[in-house]
């Protein structure tokens, strides 16, 4: 059974832990910085996880999976007064996974550039006194709740885009980000010989994709009413088409959106709200045959209300809906489905990696969490959701069934989805554990290319060493 496997590995993590816990208290983190000149300066962490998966929920699976996971990222910066220059190298491998794992160059990339920039200070756009940071060249960009764009964390593979991001800030804490980008094209894209070889093939930009944002976050938006909230409004756009090595659904996409978000904190009411209007165009395949523009209304809504209670372990308790429209009619020349473009999903929805069932796509999922921190060395999470399709009729996107008549139901299933991490060494050596357990509805057991597994259990059991 994959959970014996996943039982044995989460037991040789923790054991291995173990050893270096005696030495926790004492020992200082390592830091290669502590040996540099001041304007010289090295960090990052080595990673390696280990994942297994019991009952396949994807179209036509069954079965287990597991894989074996190394992610390694060096960053160096040298500070030169006026201008800062940084690389950042990722090396991400992966092994012992199944002949039908859903393995891709988005979980296997070997050594590659992540970050190579230029970073510089000029006066901010948002009133005297304002200062301004500019980042030039291949970065990665998170900004706001990271729902729309992210750097990513859990994944073994970080997302990086060659552009220019520009973030002003104010006295007061606002901010306004300023991005234009193309993302990175990653190499190698063959699963059946370089990416279970873990080849080495150097990643490249992708220029006839490019993506624009303006972001503003305003500090203490409404204080008369409650205080530390933040506001947030922003516009992200998606403009694509094809070249010579890649076809794309020539997508043009235009997304206002918004955001109020109070950060949750003891003997207080917090909330999360985030909601995204897209427009535009799209194909609705990346067919070369294919030049029938489809008009794009989708949108997206998160919220989330929680209360964190002033008692040992600091528990917060939140109730939580995720909304992402989907395409109720294939043949109406119009596409509504919302698609997760570069932003995240595994903190709202499940853990990612060769599970991830949920996708903020085709989605309305109602759920709950709670979370508690005892203290600065570790902390946990434990989340449930009910997930429905948006419209029956569309796709759930992750497992790639589709019932177009509707009559497969709109009920995916019920997820439980937990993490724990725990600081062995502080800022140092963490050990991080997780498991979820995925029951099917009815659309997931009746759609026409449904697996026949009928429950999904899923562990991961992680060590990070950061320098």
């Amino acid at each position: 059974m994959s959970v014996q496997k996943w039982a044995k590995a989460s037991l040789g993590c923790f054991l291995l832990s173990c050893s270096f816990t005696s030495h926790a208290q004492a020992e200082a983190p390592f830091r290669f910085n502590n040996y540099l000149p001041d304007n010289f300066s090295i960090s990052g962490e080595t990673r390696a996880r280990y994942e297994t998966l019991d009952g396949q929920f994807r179209a036509g699976g069954s079965g287990s999976d597991q894989m074996l996971l190394f992610r390694t990222l060096v960053h160096a910066k040298l500070d030169t007064g006026p201008i800062i220059f940084g690389l950042e190298l990722q090396d991400s491998r992966t092994y012992l996974d199944d002949k039908d794992s859903p393995n891709s160059n988005s979980i296997t990339n070997p050594l590659d550039i992540l970050q190579l920039y230029a970073q510089f200070q000029t006066p901010g756009l948002l009133g005297a006194g304002s200062e301004m940071d500019i980042k030039l060249g291949r970065q990665t960009v998170s900004i706001g709740s990271k729902r729309q764009i992210e750097r990513v964390s859990f994944a073994n593979v970080i997302k990086a885009y060659t552009g220019v991001h520009a973030i002003s800030k104010n006295e007061r804490g606002d901010e306004l980000h300023l991005a234009y980008v193309v993302p990175i094209d990653r190499n190698p894209a063959d699963k059946a010989n370089d990416l279970n070889d873990n080849a080495l093939s150097g990643d490249s930009e992708e220029w006839d994709r490019r993506i624009w944002g303006v972001h503003y976050r305003r500090a203490d938006f409404i204080p008369s009413i409650a205080s530390d909230v933040w506001g947030e409004i922003f516009v992200y756009g998606l403009n694509e088409e094809d070249n010579e090595i890649t076809a794309t659904p020539n997508r043009d996409y235009v997304g206002p959106g918004f955001r109020l978000y109070r950060k949750p904190k003891a003997n207080q009411w917090d909330m999360d709200i985030e909601g995204v209007w897209r427009t535009g165009s799209r194909r609705a395949t990346s067919l070369s045959s294919d030049t029938t523009d489809l008009d794009v209304d989708a949108q997206m809504l998160f919220s989330a209300v929680g209360y964190t209670f002033d008692a040992p372990w600091k528990p917060r308790l939140a109730l939580e809906y995720y909304y992402a429209s989907g395409d109720d009619d294939p043949n109406d020349n119009k596409f509504d489905q919302y698609e997760r473009l570069f932003g995240s999903r595994r903190t709202d929805l499940n853990n990612t990696s060769i599970h991830g069932p949920l996708t903020p796509a085709n989605l309305s999922a109602p759920g709950a969490r709670i979370q508690v921190k005892p203290n600065d060395r570790w902390d946990a999470r434990l989340a449930y959701s009910a997930a429905f399709l948006a419209s029956d009729t569309d796709s759930w996107v992750i497992a790639k069934q589709r019932d177009v008549t509707g009559q497969s139901g709109n009920f995916i299933g019920h997820t439980l989805d937990g993490r724990a991490r725990y600081w062995v060494v502080p800022e140092s050596l963490r050990l991080d554990l997780g498991a979820s357990l995925f029951l099917k509805g009815n659309f997931a057991k009746n759609a026409p290319n449904a697996s026949d597994e009928d429950q999904t259990l899923f562990g991961y059991s992680a060590l990070i060493f950061h320098f």
